[in-house]
């Protein structure tokens, strides 16, 4: 691979993507923000082996044949080792909806105009999007939060933090600096942070921003070793000539940011348990990240700076991936992911976009993957390219596409009926039924 430009991604703001005055990327330091990265991957802890161990038991005491309720079963052991309870509970949840532009939409890879971003962020405000619906089915709080929309937006309910007013185009260089990124994912941490202050057992993520498939397209080729036309879908529905053209710019977004990988193989090879596939620059000393942790027991932050090591050192770094292709809502993904592991509490991704976020946030935290519930298989193609890297199986495949957390709020149904048959059945002692014979 060419040598990467890497003082021009560090120091020009595309125009596109101008820093807002007075936001998070205007006054905030990058070592700092790098340490509080540093922090969070430092904070994410193994799954809970005795809270496994007794749901594992508690499964095999119910009223049923042992495995009967299948995946059912998976999803609470899943869950006591995420969040350290035997008999966990989902009972508060909250899709986290973030929201940003694209400046690659000037190149026509969507179907419809970038001034659809503002106008649905307004419509999921008002409680008129199907997040909205299918939030409030599954008992989920919606949290919208504009990190990166192109129009100014004001409403009493909005999370107002952009970071910038969208990305640049990606075809023509870097979507964001280095610094825009990281602000990003920081703010996706910051608003995962508040929500579990309000209380919180289960997140999902969520997003909007015309021209996010083809970032995310990008995203998946550059991490999995994936080719472009594998990755790259029809987003908001293009005809097959768009397609072909949609193709064609996320290569080229590959090879003017120097991501494109030679004879990358069309069958990406998955993540094993523990690999580490991407690094954190600059690393931050033991000491900047106890001064600036914002989250809860950091007992040991030591080895922070072991968060650089590459498992591979021709792949592409994850936060080199994440400015120059991704999206500023892709990075407040990540900082959600992140930051909800830091706090043992789990993640519904939802489809493809997320997915995209996923592959990042794995990728600089691989510790972080056994709490990701994949909520559903989208109809995009690069979809299972990503869950099959990360390792996570489906809970559905009902061929949605649409995104905003959709997926991941019907996940959420499941996940809370998993919990319940957990909790509430008896077992067969206290039921007064005879086990299965020993024989």
């Amino acid at each position: 691979m060419s040598e990467r430009n890497d003082d021009a991604l560090n120091s020009a703001s595309p125009e596109s993507a101008d820093t807002v005055p007075g936001s998070v990327a205007g006054v905030a330091d990058e070592t700092l923000m790098a340490a509080r990265l540093a922090a969070l991957i430092a904070a994410v802890a193994a799954p809970d082996a005795a809270a496994m161990a007794a749901a594992r038991e508690r499964q095999a005491e119910l009223t049923k044949p042992a495995g009967s309720m299948g995946r059912l079963e998976d999803i609470v052991i899943q869950l006591a080792g995420a969040t350290g309870q035997p008999l966990p509970a989902v009972t508060r949840k909250a899709v986290i909806t973030l929201a940003g532009d694209h400046g690659v939409t000037a190149e026509g890879v969507s179907a419809y105009p970038a001034e659809v971003t503002p106008q649905m962020v307004i419509n999921f405000l008002r409680g008129g999007a199907a997040i909205n619906a299918l939030a409030g089915w599954a008992g989920a709080r919606v949290v919208v939060v504009d990190v990166g929309v192109a129009a100014p937006l004001e409403h009493p309910q909005l999370v107002s933090r952009k970071v910038a007013s969208g990305t640049a185009n990606m075809a023509q260089g870097a979507a964001m600096t280095r610094g825009q990124a990281l602000a990003a994912l920081l703010v996706g941490a910051d608003v995962l942070a508040d929500e579990a202050a309000r209380g919180l057992d289960l997140v999902a993520t969520g997003e909007m921003g015309i021209g996010n498939t083809t970032a995310a397209s990008a995203i998946t080729a550059a991490l999995t070793g994936a080719l472009p036309a594998e990755t790259t879908g029809r987003g908001t529905g293009v005809d097959d000539t768009a397609l072909a053209h949609k193709i064609a710019i996320v290569e080229r977004a590959l090879a003017v940011n120097e991501l494109a990988a030679p004879g990358a193989s069309p069958h990406p090879r998955p993540l094993p348990q523990g690999e580490r596939g991407g690094s954190l620059t600059p690393a931050a000393s033991a000491a900047d990240v106890a001064d600036v942790a914002d989250v809860a027991d950091v007992a040991d932050v030591a080895d922070v700076a072991d968060v650089a090591d590459v498992a591979d050192a021709t792949a592409p770094d994850a936060r080199d991936v994440l400015a120059r292709v991704g999206g500023l809502e892709i990075a407040g993904m990540v900082g959600v992911i992140l930051a909800a592991a830091a706090r043992r509490i789990p993640v519904v991704l939802d489809g493809f976009i997320s997915g995209a976020a996923a592959l990042v946030a794995i990728a600089l935290c691989p510790a972080a993957q056994p709490y990701l519930f994949a909520g559903h298989v989208s109809a995009e193609r690069g979809h299972r390219i990503i869950l099959e890297h990360l390792g996570l199986a489906p809970l559905l495949d009902l061929n949605l596409r649409l995104g905003e957390g959709t997926g991941a709020a019907l996940a959420m149904g499941l996940i809370d009926a998993a919990t319940r048959m957990h909790r509430e059945m008896a077992t067969f002692a206290e039921a007064g039924v005879s086990e299965r014979d020993a024989g």
